[in-house]
């Protein structure tokens, strides 16, 4: 973050503050249509984007490359299918993720199309913004998809464990918590690359400009 220039953090800031709003409001969303609106009451529907922030996980998020918005609570007692609906629920974030992303590559094809651009630069200002948003909501999805707890990848797991036993789910979940951050920790202060979602991501993002045929 602290060699990034004015235009840069300011593109960064927004593309997390979009994305986390995107990821958060989706569960939230999910989560009324099968019937906890525990989302709602708390004011987790909106647009907002303070409502999502965490501000430890926001500013960890810009430093660090890792970090989380504010988790959102549900109730299952008001869902009718707890463990499929949690599952959905959870999924929610990363699918809106890598939807908001592909509309972004529509719309950049869009502008692209319709914008007269008088110079190379503003050309690139405009394709850099778009890049910037695209990684960041990739990212989102990429790595909260790991089956690794806290991330939405693990309920899917967790929810199959505790048919067998929830003190099994509970150990997975504890356990697989402390994992992640030191996957994490290992990640950033060593040259292996334990998590190689960057390399992900920018095969997503380019994959998806070819798609379109934006370049």
């Amino acid at each position: 973050m602290f060699n990034l220039s004015f235009s840069e953090l300011l593109k960064t800031i927004s593309a997390i503050l979009i994305g986390l709003t995107v990821h958060e409001l989706s569960h939230s969303y999910v989560a009324l249509l099968l019937g906890d609106d525990t989302p709602k009451r708390l004011g987790r529907l909106t647009l907002n984007p303070i409502k999502h922030i965490d501000p430890i996980g926001f500013i960890l998020l810009l430093i660090a490359g890792f970090g989380w918005a504010k988790p959102v609570s549900i109730n299952r007692e008001n869902l009718k299918h707890p463990r499929r609906d949690d599952i959905l629920i959870s999924l929610a974030g990363p699918v809106s993720n890598l939807l908001f992303a592909i509309l972004l590559v529509i719309l950049l094809k869009v502008v692209i199309l319709v914008v007269p651009f008088r110079s190379a630069s503003t050309f690139d200002l405009i394709f850099s913004v778009f890049i910037s948003f695209l990684a960041i909501n990739i990212v989102l999805a990429i790595f909260n998809l790991l089956p690794i707890p806290p991330l939405d990848g693990s309920h899917l797991i967790s929810n199959l464990l505790s048919l067998k036993s929830y003190s099994i789910s509970a150990t997975y979940f504890k356990y697989g918590s402390i994992a992640l951050i030191v996957i994490v920790v290992l990640d950033r202060v060593t040259d292996v690359d334990l998590l190689p979602i960057g390399r992900a991501v920018e095969s997503i993002i380019i994959s998806l400009l070819r798609l379109f045929s934006v370049f």
